[in-house]
């Protein structure tokens, strides 16, 4: 079993994290860790990811950032904590419940034979809440749509958060290149791999709707996502295959 560590960002996520974290710790995976990247949360997030970590016996770690820096920049500066510590699987994952915790073993297993394995809600099987709107699964699915032509990407779920990565993969990537912050970070990332010539797998997952806490979306997040779509081949169009 590849030594993991699951990258959770978090803004006043207390009720969520203090729930997730023994259900993944409990999943029988023998080197399973977590690190929480919190941004200074108010509703004191951080505190009870350091009380986990004692719990737990540091197999949960914290980053503190002081107030909101941007789901960017804390994957970012998580991906280098990983990367410094030796983990050979890298995951990302929502606090929210919104990504099934018990995915995670299905993940590990698909990501045997791929260097991306995602937890994805457009392939057959995925779903979305069912209790969303019609036109915000519409909204969604276009969204998908929409980069995923632009960017010639060979995946379905191009803007989904529910990702494990190959250390190689991670290690790959011009990291310092990346600059979109908002929830197009996950597109952005998923261009790059596939620019330089990384494997995706994806696994149909159930997206639910957070239970607990408020959502980060907003209009100036789905603005950026929408025009930063455009600049990515354009960025990155000195990059060639490494593998």
């Amino acid at each position: 079993m590849l030594k993991t560590t699951i990258i959770i960002p978090t803004y006043n996520e207390a009720d969520n994290l203090a729930r997730l974290v023994p259900l993944l710790l409990n999943l029988p995976v023998p080197d399973l860790n977590i690190l929480v990247v919190d941004d200074g949360s108010p509703d004191g997030t951080g505190d009870l990811a350091e009380a986990l970590s004692v719990e737990w016996n540091g197999r949960v770690r914290v980053i503190h950032r002081p107030g909101k820096q941007g789901l960017g920049t804390a994957y970012i500066q998580g991906f280098r904590e990983c990367l410094a510590h030796g983990e050979e699987a890298i995951g990302q994952m929502d606090a929210d419940f919104s990504h099934p915790p018990e995915k995670i073993l299905e993940l590990l297993e698909t990501l045997k034979s791929c260097d991306i394995a995602i937890g994805s809600r457009y392939v057959p099987g995925g779903s979305l809440d069912v209790n969303w709107p019609a036109w915000r699964k519409v909204l969604s699915g276009f969204g998908n749509f929409y980069a995923r032509t632009i960017l010639g990407l060979p995946i379905r779920d191009v803007t989904g958060g529910f990702r494990l990565w190959r250390r190689e993969t991670l290690a790959a990537l011009p990291l310092n290149r990346v600059r979109s912050n908002g929830y197009v970070f996950q597109v952005e990332m998923a261009y790059l791999a596939h620019r330089l010539g990384f494997s995706f797998r994806e696994i149909p997952i159930y997206f639910a709707e957070r239970q607990h806490g408020k959502s980060k979306m907003s209009f100036r997040i789905q603005a950026e996502a929408a025009l930063r779509v455009w600049l990515l081949p354009g960025r990155y169009r000195d990059l060639r295959p490494v593998k």
